[in-house]
Protein backbone atom coordinates (compact mmCIF):
# COMPACT_ATOMS: atom_id res chain seq x y z
CA UNK A 1 0.00 0.00 0.00
CA UNK A 2 1.29 3.45 -0.93
CA UNK A 3 1.56 6.28 1.57
CA UNK A 4 -0.92 8.97 0.44
CA UNK A 5 0.92 11.95 1.91
CA UNK A 6 3.64 14.24 0.66
CA UNK A 7 5.97 13.00 3.40
CA UNK A 8 7.81 9.68 3.43
CA UNK A 9 7.05 7.44 6.40
CA UNK A 10 10.78 7.28 7.15
CA UNK A 11 14.25 7.53 5.65
CA UNK A 12 17.12 5.09 5.46
CA UNK A 13 20.13 7.28 6.20
CA UNK A 14 23.68 6.05 5.77
CA UNK A 15 26.95 7.87 6.28
CA UNK A 16 30.48 6.56 5.92
CA UNK A 17 33.62 7.06 7.96
CA UNK A 18 36.36 9.28 6.67
CA UNK A 19 38.57 7.74 3.99
CA UNK A 20 36.91 4.31 3.90
CA UNK A 21 35.49 4.44 0.36
CA UNK A 22 37.38 6.58 -2.13
CA UNK A 23 36.83 7.24 -5.82
CA UNK A 24 38.68 4.55 -7.73
CA UNK A 25 37.78 1.85 -5.17
CA UNK A 26 36.94 -1.58 -6.59
CA UNK A 27 33.40 -1.30 -5.12
CA UNK A 28 32.68 1.59 -7.49
CA UNK A 29 31.68 5.09 -6.47
CA UNK A 30 29.50 8.01 -7.44
CA UNK A 31 30.40 11.61 -8.14
CA UNK A 32 28.43 14.58 -9.48
CA UNK A 33 28.92 13.34 -13.05
CA UNK A 34 27.73 9.79 -12.28
CA UNK A 35 24.74 10.59 -10.08
CA UNK A 36 21.73 10.11 -12.35
CA UNK A 37 19.14 7.48 -11.50
CA UNK A 38 20.34 4.01 -12.57
CA UNK A 39 23.57 5.42 -14.01
CA UNK A 40 26.61 3.16 -13.62
CA UNK A 41 29.11 3.70 -10.85
CA UNK A 42 32.62 4.91 -11.53
CA UNK A 43 34.71 1.86 -12.35
CA UNK A 44 37.72 0.81 -10.29
CA UNK A 45 40.89 2.74 -11.00
CA UNK A 46 43.86 2.03 -8.74
CA UNK A 47 45.77 5.14 -9.87
CA UNK A 48 42.83 7.37 -8.93
CA UNK A 49 42.35 5.55 -5.63
CA UNK A 50 46.05 5.96 -4.74
CA UNK A 51 45.83 9.68 -5.63
CA UNK A 52 42.83 10.07 -3.31
CA UNK A 53 44.59 8.14 -0.54
CA UNK A 54 47.55 10.54 -0.70
CA UNK A 55 45.15 13.49 -0.29
CA UNK A 56 43.71 12.19 3.00
CA UNK A 57 44.40 14.39 6.04
CA UNK A 58 44.61 11.35 8.33
CA UNK A 59 44.32 7.59 8.17
CA UNK A 60 40.90 6.22 7.22
CA UNK A 61 38.67 5.91 10.28
CA UNK A 62 37.63 2.51 11.56
CA UNK A 63 35.24 2.97 14.47
CA UNK A 64 36.16 1.03 17.59
CA UNK A 65 33.63 0.02 20.27
CA UNK A 66 33.97 3.28 22.25
CA UNK A 67 33.55 5.39 19.12
CA UNK A 68 30.51 3.39 18.02
CA UNK A 69 28.99 3.88 21.47
CA UNK A 70 29.58 7.65 21.26
CA UNK A 71 27.97 7.78 17.81
CA UNK A 72 24.93 5.77 18.87
CA UNK A 73 24.43 7.87 22.02
CA UNK A 74 24.66 11.11 20.04
CA UNK A 75 22.14 9.91 17.45
CA UNK A 76 19.70 8.76 20.13
CA UNK A 77 20.00 12.11 21.95
CA UNK A 78 19.60 14.10 18.74
CA UNK A 79 16.44 12.19 17.88
CA UNK A 80 15.02 12.67 21.38
CA UNK A 81 15.74 16.42 21.40
CA UNK A 82 14.24 16.97 17.93
CA UNK A 83 11.29 14.61 18.47
CA UNK A 84 12.38 12.38 15.60
CA UNK A 85 11.40 8.71 15.74
CA UNK A 86 14.52 6.53 15.55
CA UNK A 87 13.34 3.12 14.38
CA UNK A 88 16.70 1.38 13.92
CA UNK A 89 20.37 2.24 14.35
CA UNK A 90 23.50 0.27 13.55
CA UNK A 91 26.94 1.86 13.89
CA UNK A 92 29.45 -0.36 12.11
CA UNK A 93 33.23 -0.07 11.82
CA UNK A 94 33.17 2.03 8.64
CA UNK A 95 29.61 3.35 8.34
CA UNK A 96 26.38 4.11 10.19
CA UNK A 97 22.85 3.09 9.11
CA UNK A 98 19.61 4.32 10.60
CA UNK A 99 15.92 4.29 9.84
CA UNK A 100 14.32 7.48 11.06
CA UNK A 101 11.05 9.38 10.81
CA UNK A 102 11.68 13.13 10.84
CA UNK A 103 8.35 14.71 9.88
CA UNK A 104 8.80 17.77 7.70
CA UNK A 105 12.52 18.12 8.36
CA UNK A 106 14.55 17.83 5.16
CA UNK A 107 16.60 14.59 5.18
CA UNK A 108 19.81 16.43 4.29
CA UNK A 109 19.36 18.68 7.30
CA UNK A 110 18.77 15.64 9.52
CA UNK A 111 21.87 13.92 8.09
CA UNK A 112 24.01 16.98 8.83
CA UNK A 113 22.66 17.27 12.39
CA UNK A 114 23.27 13.58 13.09
CA UNK A 115 26.85 13.71 11.77
CA UNK A 116 27.62 16.96 13.62
CA UNK A 117 26.30 15.68 16.93
CA UNK A 118 28.07 12.34 16.52
CA UNK A 119 31.31 14.26 15.93
CA UNK A 120 30.70 16.47 18.96
CA UNK A 121 29.99 13.45 21.17
CA UNK A 122 33.08 11.61 19.94
CA UNK A 123 35.21 14.67 20.76
CA UNK A 124 33.63 15.09 24.20
CA UNK A 125 34.28 11.42 24.94
CA UNK A 126 37.91 11.71 23.78
CA UNK A 127 37.28 9.44 20.80
CA UNK A 128 38.18 11.89 18.01
CA UNK A 129 41.07 14.35 18.19
CA UNK A 130 41.46 15.31 14.51
CA UNK A 131 40.49 18.82 13.38
CA UNK A 132 38.53 17.47 10.41
CA UNK A 133 35.28 15.54 10.44
CA UNK A 134 35.35 11.79 11.07
CA UNK A 135 32.80 11.41 8.27
CA UNK A 136 33.00 11.30 4.51
CA UNK A 137 31.20 14.12 2.73
CA UNK A 138 27.47 13.79 2.29
CA UNK A 139 25.65 10.48 2.79
CA UNK A 140 22.71 8.50 1.51
CA UNK A 141 19.09 9.48 2.21
CA UNK A 142 16.62 6.93 0.87
CA UNK A 143 12.96 7.85 1.01
CA UNK A 144 10.73 5.13 2.45
CA UNK A 145 7.19 5.82 1.24
CA UNK A 146 5.29 2.77 2.51
CA UNK A 147 5.28 0.22 5.30
CA UNK A 148 6.80 -2.45 3.09
CA UNK A 149 9.85 -0.31 2.29
CA UNK A 150 10.21 0.66 5.95
CA UNK A 151 10.11 -3.03 6.91
CA UNK A 152 12.78 -3.90 4.34
CA UNK A 153 14.99 -1.06 5.57
CA UNK A 154 14.56 -2.10 9.20
CA UNK A 155 15.50 -5.68 8.36
CA UNK A 156 18.55 -4.47 6.42
CA UNK A 157 19.78 -2.21 9.24
CA UNK A 158 19.13 -4.70 12.04
CA UNK A 159 19.86 -8.05 10.36
CA UNK A 160 21.66 -7.33 7.10
CA UNK A 161 24.96 -5.98 8.40
CA UNK A 162 26.72 -9.18 9.37
CA UNK A 163 27.49 -10.44 12.82
CA UNK A 164 27.06 -8.30 15.92
CA UNK A 165 30.23 -6.36 16.57
CA UNK A 166 32.02 -7.09 19.85
CA UNK A 167 32.20 -4.40 22.53
CA UNK A 168 35.96 -4.88 22.82
CA UNK A 169 38.62 -3.93 20.29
Amino acid sequence: MWNDTDLPLAYLITFRCYGTWLHGDERGSTDRFHNAYKSPHIVANDTWKQHNMRKLRSDPLTLDADQRQSVERAIQETCAQRHWHLQALNARTNHVHLVISIGQTKPGRALNALKANATRQMREDGNWQEAHSPWADKGSQRYLWNEHSVGLALDYVINGQGDKLPDWD
